[in-house]
């Protein structure tokens, strides 16, 4: 035990030189974790606060238009503004470079026209199946001419599909409405009263969204509760630029061989660089999580919300820590030069937190990359976490992800045994 704490006191004393690893496993992961969070949480905000701004050029003078510019105004997802009737497409398009607007919208002079020749057939072809006939005016639809959406290239495809989908809501709602005027006063002769319509067309059925979770409360996810977990693992991962970098220079200067002449093991020293370092990534967690329940709010973002079970969360940051140590020494055991252990090191843990979820989500992956997603030991210490902080989960809940975390890890420590005996370093 007594070489044990000694060793300890080593490593810490080796660990509080190193002012440039301190520097990117704290300030790199903290800074991250703000930066993305507040720039996720915009975008979960978009529809309620950031609206995309829209141009819209009117070449129609009747009713349909206005009403249709109306509705998209009511829809809350964007800030409508219209452009005089007669513009040019550049024109269009340089109207929207210089009011800085993601889409434009044209619609065509016969819009009201078209709109109302449809619903008249419609409401010709429902009268005739309803026996009443009678005076039902007969006209032959046209198509409406299309409208023309111009985008910037810069707006995801998802976007582009939300778009899409709430101008074709807008033009259902103003077909529908014209539809069922023309019905009323091929029935009644007289104006559908405004009172009747409006019921009519707004009785829609209430959808209740409720996220799903293991406890049965619910939660609204927020940026916060995602970010923080994920970019909390990606610092403990981080400790490779200082634990491999440690590893590579005993290595060089040849304190491996020097220990071999003494009366120790050298997984004496290897136990203790874990210890240390274990408790490093605990540090960070710590502080993140924090920064996320005090820092957050006075920023105008969500606060972080920990989870009820605090022991599965200690677990759970114990063995991910414990994964991120292991996973380092074995990259520092390997490589030749400290250049080798930062440069691999860096890289592979970009490249495990793409592959494991914490960039992109794991279910929106396909192929190979979603079973290689099962690889990388970031994904499972993802999934646990997201099991604590979004499905409010306890410690029985996750240890399918922390076995099989600790299946890697262990796979890891062999490995790295394995590379000190070829290396003949114990």
């Amino acid at each position: 035990m007594f070489k044990l704490w000694a060793t300890i006191k080593k490593d810490v004393k080796i660990l509080l030189r190193d002012k440039v690893g301190i520097s990117l496993m704290f300030v790199m992961p903290i800074i991250l974790v703000i930066v993305v969070t507040s720039i996720q949480n915009s975008t979960f905000q978009l529809v309620n606060k950031n609206k995309l701004s829209i141009l819209i050029c009117n070449r129609d003078t009747g009713k349909s238009s206005a009403e249709l510019i109306a509705a998209l105004g009511k829809i809350g997802m964007f800030k409508v503004s219209q452009t005089p009737k007669n513009l040019s497409e550049k024109q269009i398009n340089d109207a929207m470079h210089n009011n800085d607007a993601m889409l434009g919208i044209v619609i065509p002079g016969n819009f009201s026209a078209k709109v109302s020749a449809k619903s008249k057939n419609a409401a010709g072809k429902a009268l005739t199946s309803f026996g009443l006939q009678g005076d039902t005016v007969k006209s032959k639809a046209n198509d409406i001419d299309p409208l023309t959406l111009y985008y910037n290239p810069v707006l995801q495809e998802s976007l582009q599909l939300s778009v899409k989908g709430a101008l074709q809501s807008a033009l259902q709602m103003i077909e529908s409405r014209q539809t069922l005027r023309t019905l009323y006063y091929s029935i009644n002769e007289k104006e559908l009263p405004q009172q009747l319509e409006n019921e009519m067309l707004n009785n829609k059925t209430v959808i209740n969204e409720v996220p799903v979770s293991k406890d049965g409360l619910r939660r609204t996810p927020n940026a916060t509760q995602h970010n923080v977990p994920a970019w909390t693992i990606f610092a403990m991962f981080f400790v490779i630029m200082s634990l491999g970098g440690s590893v590579v220079r005993e290595k060089v200067s040849g304190s491996f061989i020097r220990l071999k002449t003494l009366p120790t093991n050298y997984m004496v020293g290897l136990l203790s660089k874990q210890i240390t370092y274990m408790g490093v990534t605990m540090l960070q967690a710590f502080v993140i999580f924090s920064i996320g329940i005090w820092l957050f709010p006075f920023m105008n973002l969500p606060a972080l919300n920990l989870p009820s079970d605090l022991t599965a969360l200690v677990v759970t940051t114990l063995i991910c820590g414990w994964c991120a140590v292991s996973y380092s020494i074995c990259i520092g055991v390997f490589a030749e030069t400290q250049e080798q252990a930062n440069g691999f090191g860096a890289v592979s843990i970009v490249i495990l937190a793409a592959v494991g979820g914490l960039m992109v989500p794991s279910f929106a992956m396909q192929g190979i990359f979603k079973t290689a997603a099962n690889l990388s030991p970031m994904h499972w210490c993802l999934e646990a976490y997201y099991s604590l902080f979004l499905q409010g989960g306890k410690l029985k809940d996750v240890l399918s992800n922390l076995t099989l975390l600790v299946i890697i890890t262990v796979v890891i420590q062999f490995v790295t045994y394995l590379g000190l005996r070829r290396k003949n370093l114990i």
